[in-house]
């Protein structure tokens, strides 16, 4: 199996729709929106990295995406949960995660790094903040930055 979700190179999860398409614009202006999956909310995420619900039979193992981007306060399953589970699988772990959040709050500060987050990003209020933010963080995690093979 050989389809667009064995391609991703970003995934985005992201309940807002105005913050998830400003990600969107951000990352291809800098020419890095090629492979990104937009998911809005923790439960699709979850089915989507460990190949179950809708995306059973998708290939985990070979196509992991380059990087997460991940909002904490989503529905269904929490984002803090979704950093907990792909932290705790060996298939997973070395998944760079990072969150990009409105929380200001020490305590989701402390247990996302407790949980193995690689980087915690405060989602600045302006607009085009937000956007440079987000295009910079592509940049870093997807050209800049080296993965293991699995």
């Amino acid at each position: 199996m050989n389809d667009e979700n064995d391609l991703v190179e970003v995934l985005l999860v992201e309940d807002t729709p105005t913050d998830a398409e400003l990600a969107l614009r951000a990352l291809k202006k800098r020419g890095l929106a090629n492979r990104v999956i937009w998911l809005k909310d923790g439960a699709e995420a979850l089915d989507f990295l460990f190949g179950t619900g809708a995306y059973a039979g998708r290939d985990v193992a070979n196509c992991r995406p380059k990087v997460v981007l991940l909002d904490l306060r989503l529905p269904k399953v929490s984002g803090i949960e979704v950093l907990r589970r792909v932290k705790a699988d060996p298939r997973t772990h070395s998944i760079p995660i990072v969150v990009v959040t409105s929380s200001r709050e020490e305590v989701d500060l402390e247990e996302c790094y407790g949980l193995g987050v690689n980087s915690y990003i405060t989602k600045p209020v302006e607009f085009d903040e937000f956007a440079k933010v987000v295009g910079e963080l592509g940049l870093y995690w997807l050209l800049v930055n080296k993965l293991p093979e699995h």
